[in-house]
């Protein structure tokens, strides 16, 4: 978050601490005080560092790669190590959450939180309802049946369609599986929301801080509410 969104929340009067408004100025112990907005907790820990990456091809989405191939962590430099949360394999392109907060981690990767996830896929060939209905109703891949929440045609082009499919699991590269399973091989796949957040001005191989607001909305989500310090995420995790 950064001081300027923080400020301007608090002129709003959409800030409270501990159950009064916040004023600019204000100071308290981030580990005792509970700060809200719009009446929702959020984090107040100052080494809590959220940030939303747009991940080009060929990055890793790992902390270390051991063939040497670059990873999202080697694009965003920061003073902080941050996670990445979930994943995106090498060929697909897209929003990648990062932060050091191993319980908003735990909520956006969870299925039971039920986080959706929003893919944009390209394939050849013109896929009918039939199809997107199989993709919903699931389709039985090696590691169990894989189903997406929601599927539809975004647009055709010649002999190319363009796909959303809306997850809420994130196995390994699973949507390149359910579609090439129901005989629609993907060419291109890009990721363009995590539940609320989405930014279409964010360029490929650029990274910038979560809002507060964001940040809320998140965790909203999941259905859960700021109540106890993070688990903060470790090297070994």
């Amino acid at each position: 978050m950064s001081r300027r969104n923080a400020e301007e929340l608090i002129r709003q009067g959409r800030v409270t601490i501990d159950g009064r408004v916040a004023r600019l100025g204000d100071r308290g112990d981030p580990a005792k005080i509970v700060v809200a907005i719009d009446g929702v907790p959020i984090p107040t820990m100052p080494d809590l560092v959220y940030v939303l990456l747009n991940k080009p091809e060929a990055v890793i989405s790992t902390v270390h790669d051991p063939e040497g191939r670059p990873t999202v962590v080697d694009m965003v430099e920061l003073p902080t190590r941050l996670y990445p949360v979930g994943r995106l394999d090498a060929g697909s392109t897209g929003l990648l959450l990062m932060t050091n907060d191993g319980t908003l981690a735990n909520l956006v990767t969870h299925p039971r939180y039920g986080i959706e996830k929003t893919y944009v896929a390209l394939v050849s060939g013109t896929p009918g309802k039939d199809v997107l209905g199989s993709l919903v109703a699931g389709v039985t891949l090696d590691d169990g049946v894989a189903r997406a929440t929601r599927a539809r045609v975004l647009g055709r082009h010649k002999d190319r369609t363009r796909l959303e499919v809306v997850m809420t699991e994130g196995r390994k590269r699973e949507v390149r599986r359910m579609l090439d399973a129901v005989g629609f091989p993907v060419s291109a796949l890009t990721r363009v929301a995590i539940g609320p957040l989405a930014d279409r001005k964010l360029e490929p191989g650029s990274w910038r801080y979560l809002t507060p607001e964001e940040v809320q909305r998140l965790y909203t989500a999941a259905g859960a509410t700021w109540q106890d310090a993070p688990v903060m995420m470790k090297d070994e995790e």
